[in-house]
């Protein structure tokens, strides 16, 4: 997730925050929430982008 100068980044399996800089603590629970909720169709994205 990237805006304006913050950016976070999460695994997908199993689900954890890799790094973060900028969002707030009620802005990450919340993107940690929109991941979980659609974990499986983000992990379909990235592998039919990066194995098609």
């Amino acid at each position: 997730m990237e805006r304006d100068d913050r950016i976070a980044k999460f695994w997908l399996d199993p689900i954890r925050l890799q790094s973060s800089g900028g969002f707030s603590r009620n802005e990450m629970a919340r993107i940690q929430s929109i991941i979980s909720e659609h974990q499986i169709q983000l992990k379909e994205a990235w592998h039919a982008y990066f194995h098609d």
